[in-house]
């Protein structure tokens, strides 16, 4: 199975890919969970700059201040707006081809990141509302395959992070220092994060599909 990717950044392998191409998927996946793991950076030869434009996320060891958390919420902030920007740069014939050889498709891309997103929501509320749940991981190569992605305008997946943005970012910025260190247990990579270090991830996931777009518009 494959988990998404913000926990797994070799995140677009189509679902039907090689033997070849899923034996170095797995290899990529165990890399990632490394790098997402390791408290302190981890070095990693030979990045894709294709696939990992904006390079790969480095999550706080240590709680922020909400000084430091600013940054982070403001990036969730403008995403919706800045994928629409973007959607609209590249236009439709071209929304239809993948940002790199391999990869989604810019419509693709969209559809996951509201996709992603609603996850990522979803978990916030169970980590506030339980001690420390063990979350649902979901096959995004397969859920990105899925009749509806090709079938629903893109705008129908902007609009719904525009306004999941809303609301989401209305419970973040009344969150609590105590409750920014709550967690939730991710059975992907077996690994136990705060909302904090979530946020961050969050907000660079939206940056890493947002510089996808820019790809394809260039």
């Amino acid at each position: 199975m494959q988990y998404e990717s913000e926990w797994y950044a070799a995140q677009d392998m189509p679902a039907d890919s090689s033997r070849a191409t899923a034996s170095a998927g797995r290899a990529a996946y165990f890399w990632q969970f490394l790098v997402l793991a390791c408290p302190t950076p981890f070095i990693m030869t030979e990045l894709d700059p294709l696939r990992y434009p904006i390079g790969l996320p480095q999550l706080p060891p240590t709680p922020l201040t909400a000084a430091e958390r600013a940054p982070y919420l403001q990036q969730l902030a403008e995403l919706p707006a800045q994928l629409t920007a973007a959607a609209r740069q590249v236009g439709g014939e071209r929304l239809q081809q993948p940002y790199r050889p391999g990869g989604w498709t810019g419509r693709q891309v969209i559809h996951h990141v509201a996709d992603s997103h609603i996850n990522a929501y979803c978990r916030f509320r169970l980590a506030l509302t339980e001690g420390n749940p063990t979350i649902r991981p979901y096959d995004e190569a397969a859920w990105a395959e899925l009749p509806d992605v090709a079938a629903t305008p893109i705008t129908v997946s902007l609009a719904l992070l525009d306004s999941l943005h809303s609301r989401w970012l209305t419970l973040l910025h009344h969150l609590d220092e105590a409750q920014w260190q709550r967690t939730f247990y991710h059975p992907g990579n077996q690994k136990t994060s705060t909302l904090e270090q979530t946020l961050v991830l969050y907000a660079w996931h939206g940056r890493h599909h947002l510089a996808h777009l820019n790809q394809l518009a260039a």
